[in-house]
């Protein structure tokens, strides 16, 4: 069977009364898909096993429909909660991978949308947005990040409210061909389930991003490195530990995003530095290197002195 077998044609095959699932498990592919997360993605343990049971409750499902035991498609619609740059957006990638794989959406794309995408600013402006989106979506997964930002209760003429009724159809009457993925900080992901108990009652999987811890975020950044030929020196490398631990205390911290962001800088710091000296030869080593120096250049180091 292929691989990008639909969910129709798992449920067209041959019944059988039995199945070698290591046999299943190694043709649809979907071991690849979790070794891809645990490569792409440090820690989240929590995250990574709720993964791999949901992945595993699908290709039961798969070998149910096989042998004729279930005709009724599982609701998989999700909500992901956590802060910024934990990984969610690839999380969402690889879910949709592994329901491709398994039969359950008919294309492995994920269209990631906010609420600009959906809502319009006039009257008669949202449902062909929200609409021509979810066309664009079907098939696959629609990850809606910030998704509480759909409902300003606040507004009377806000059109949020529009985009809303038609999701909650949508989400109900082509569950066989569409998975949503709600995305957002916990606490506001809270009210706006409070606040509109239709998704709540349609999202089948809750799913926590923990923020990542310091040794974590220094995993990350060294990850990071090694893929784009880069490296710490010794004393950047307990530079950047400092770094971390003051960064995470300050505004706008987002995870790995900050991370990224921050090793952007030390890498412009380093080639100023290298550059400056026009008359000196450069070994690969000099090229690849960070130094302390470029670390401890970051505004975040002068903040801490001042005690701002």
């Amino acid at each position: 069977m292929s691989m990008a077998a639909t969910a129709h044609d798992v449920s067209e095959a041959a019944p059988t009364d039995q199945v070698d699932l290591r046999r299943e498990f190694n043709e649809v592919g979907i071991g690849e898909v979790l070794d891809q997360l645990d490569r792409e993605l440090v820690g989240l343990k929590p995250v990574k096993t709720r993964i791999r049971e949901i992945a595993s409750l699908l290709l039961i499902e798969r070998i149910r429909k096989r042998m004729n035991l279930t005709s009724d498609v599982p609701t998989l619609h999700m909500s992901f909660t956590g802060n910024p740059g934990t990984g969610k957006t690839t999380v969402a990638l690889r879910i949709a991978s592994i329901l491709h794989k398994l039969g359950f959406v008919r294309r492995g794309q994920v269209v990631s949308v906010t609420r600009d995408e959906l809502v319009g600013q006039y009257i008669g402006h949202t449902a062909p947005k929200t609409k021509e989106i979810l066309k664009k979506a079907m098939g696959g997964v629609l990850f809606i990040d910030e998704a509480y930002y759909l409902h300003r209760p606040d507004n009377e003429r806000d059109y949020g409210q529009e985009a809303i009724e038609i999701l909650l159809q949508v989400m109900e009457s082509q569950r066989e061909d569409l998975v949503v993925i709600l995305a957002g900080y916990g606490d506001r992901m809270d009210k706006f389930f409070a606040s509109n108990p239709g998704f709540r009652s349609r999202i089948a999987h809750h799913i926590d991003f923990p923020d990542y811890t310091d040794d974590e975020l220094l995993a990350i950044a060294e990850r990071m490195l090694r893929d784009i030929n880069y490296k710490f020196s010794p004393d950047a490398r307990e530079a950047f530990i400092r770094y971390i631990g003051l960064r995470k205390v300050q505004p706008l911290f987002s995870n790995a995003r900050s991370i990224r962001n921050a090793l952007d800088r030390i890498r412009l710091r380093q080639a100023n530095r290298l550059v400056a000296d026009l008359d000196s030869v450069l070994t690969a080593d000099d090229i690849i290197s960070l130094e302390a120096s470029d670390v401890f250049a970051s505004r975040v180091f002068l903040k801490a002195s001042s005690g701002a």
